[in-house]
């Protein structure tokens, strides 16, 4: 008999028999933990996904499917308990991993090709537009977190900014699903009027896909949007939207810096406890870097962009399975009138700046 054999008989079958129960005990508290939210989480992500293969749903992004599919889940047959710390994991952890993928659809290069000029108008249609909807909410009475989503998602890049200012932002979540269905429903409007209105504005092809790219809510709508007009009005509207994405960082850091000093006002001792910087946000920025060095094969940023897809329509269906649909009446017709005027000001904004810049 080996000795290898010899020590195995050795180990009493008490030992055996204690180490499977604990091995047993931990797959039980895993199950009992985030595998059934997760379970519930990829069920609605995958319903989200189907249902754009029927006819007139292709025109949202699976991410805005899944918070309608979670909510009406949720509000109608109700969210099990048991489901609760997996769904709370999808949101919080998968959403972070899916803003650094999102490094991965961005170059430096990209950015540059545009030139400063395109950068310029960029850069000043999205200070603007946060500034103005920011101010405008206060004014009005929108809640000031609520307020800095809608400001995020209409100038930055929609769902994805919306998800990123809320992590430092800590908005309710119904703020969120408030704020991505408001955004949702302007996005769509300028993704199928814009091009209408090429000619109308005597907009060629270079300037409509600048200002698609500076004004249009979602890269998928920007995308729909610049191609409707031709290939080159397509291309530089998605290098002109992905100049807007790079944006994200410091709009995420500059958000963290005033929610920190906010808490500082609030109260001394728990200042300082957050970094400036999120981690995801530090992760972002190197994950472009690298993506702007190193030769990246075109299937590896496919799968990374399938992974950013996936991972976020997760999240955003957790959040839709934590939406009270009574809450977000609640929240009234204001914050929808403030997203209303701050889709009419970067539009506006960034059509004079083309006119007379571009």
């Amino acid at each position: 008999m080996s000795s290898t054999a010899r020590a195995t008989n050795d180990i009493p079958k008490s030992t055996i028999s204690a180490d499977l129960a604990a091995s047993r005990k931990r797959l039980d508290s895993a199950w009992n933990g985030i595998i059934p939210g997760i379970v519930l989480v990829a069920m609605i992500t995958a319903v989200a996904f189907s249902a754009r293969n029927v006819s007139g749903f292709a025109l949202f992004s699976p991410m805005i499917l899944a918070v309608v599919a979670g909510m009406v889940y949720s509000n109608v047959l109700g969210t099990p308990a048991h489901a609760k710390a997996g769904i709370a994991f999808s949101q919080k952890r998968l959403l972070r991993f899916a803003i650094v993928l999102l490094g991965f659809q961005l170059t430096l290069g990209q950015v540059v090709s545009i030139g400063a000029g395109g950068v310029g108008i960029v850069a000043l249609t999205l200070g603007a537009t946060f500034v103005f909807t920011i101010t405008l909410g206060r004014l009005i009475g929108v809640d000031a977190k609520l307020a800095q989503l809608i400001a995020a998602g209409t100038s930055i890049c929609g769902a994805s900014a919306i998800v990123a200012t809320n992590i430092v932002t800590d908005a309710h979540d119904e703020d969120v699903t408030y704020a991505v269905a408001s955004i949702t429903l302007f996005g769509t409007v300028a993704m199928l009027g814009f091009p209408l209105l090429a000619p109308v504005l005597g907009l060629d092809q270079h300037a409509f896909g600048l200002w698609a790219g500076a004004s249009i809510h979602e890269v998928a709508q920007v995308i729909g949007a610049g191609f409707q007009n031709g290939t080159q009005s397509g291309e530089i509207a998605t290098v002109a939207k992905l100049t807007r994405v790079a944006m994200l960082a410091p709009m995420v850091i500059a958000l963290g810096l005033m929610a920190r000093r906010g808490s500082r006002d609030q109260s001394s001792d728990q200042s300082g406890t957050r970094p400036p910087m999120p981690w995801f946000v530090a992760a972002f920025v190197a994950v472009v870097a690298l993506n702007s060095l190193v030769a990246i094969p075109a299937e590896v940023k496919t799968a990374m962009a399938l992974a950013t897809t996936i991972m976020l329509t997760m999240g955003l269906a957790a959040m839709g399975l934590q939406a009270d649909i009574s809450q977000l009446r609640s929240r009234g017709l204001r914050p929808l009138a403030l997203a209303f005027s701050a889709f009419l000001f970067i539009g506006g904004f960034s059509l004079t700046l083309v006119k007379f810049v571009g």
